[in-house]
């Protein structure tokens, strides 16, 4: 990460998020991903790998009143998290550490929520960044097994994992998950016709319901892009520009 940053809107530029200029900067998965998590004002949540924090805010900014912690690696993110928090008037808690070894503060925290994006390729299979903190948030060198088991042991009881991923990756959320939490698959499709680019992930954790997948949802309209300018369909944006919930956001608990 470079010392350049940009100030970008979210959320039809409810929040503005400043991030690095050069390395790893949100797009619309972590926008995405605060829609499908189904939390209620008074509850708590915890963002792993919380980056700049944009998944964390957007949630906070749906649904007020939540008590929001995010943990992040690297030091000159989650200083990001802390500043974007404050400009936008928003309290979270942002702790410095790695999933794997989870720090203190929040070993004695447990959660309604957890939410996140974990680096969509592994350790093994390095991803294209020049950018060492982008590399970092992209191929990752903690696995998605230490990844699921950090965020179940911090929910309590019935509490519920959201997570977006790439569609290669879902045998390992699997692996990781199975028997341990009740899930539900929500498949995002660019548009008609194309294979899903994302997977929403919705577990609870001790739920005994059997694996269901959700039909896909489509992102943008018609069968191609033949036109400058967004085509997004109404679903998505909502989410993207007003702020609003994925409407199937549920998981069942047995």
């Amino acid at each position: 990460m470079t010392g350049a940053l940009t100030v970008d809107g979210f959320l039809g530029g409810r929040l503005r998020i400043a991030q690095p200029a050069q390395g790893y900067r949100a797009g619309v998965d972590p926008v995405f991903l605060a829609a499908a998590v189904p939390a209620r004002a008074g509850e708590r949540a915890l963002d792993l790998g919380c980056g700049v924090g944009t998944a964390a805010l957007c949630l906070a900014a749906r649904v007020p009143g939540l008590v929001l912690y995010g943990l992040e690696l690297q030091e000159a993110y989650a200083a990001l998290a802390e500043r974007n928090a404050a400009e936008n008037g928003i309290a979270m808690t942002v702790t410095r550490g790695d999933v794997a070894r989870m720090p203190a503060a929040l070993k004695a925290e447990s959660f309604d929520h957890v939410l996140m994006n974990p680096p969509y390729f592994d350790g093994a299979r390095r991803s294209a960044a020049r950018d060492a903190g982008r590399e970092t948030a992209l191929a990752g060198a903690t696995d998605m097994q230490a990844w699921c088991d950090a965020a179940l042991r911090r929910l309590r009881p019935g509490g519920v994992l959201s997570v977006i991923q790439l569609p290669e990756r879902l045998p390992d959320l699997l692996r990781a998950l199975t028997g341990r939490a009740a899930i539900r698959l929500y498949p995002l499709a660019p548009r008609e016709g194309r294979d899903a680019s994302r997977i929403l992930l919705l577990a609870r954790k001790g739920g005994g319901a059997p694996l269901s997948l959700a039909a896909p949802t489509l992102l943008h309209r018609g069968t191609t892009h033949e036109r400058d300018g967004e085509n997004y369909t109404e679903i998505a944006r909502n989410v993207l520009r007003d702020g609003e919930p994925w409407p199937w956001a549920a998981v069942n608990s047995s």
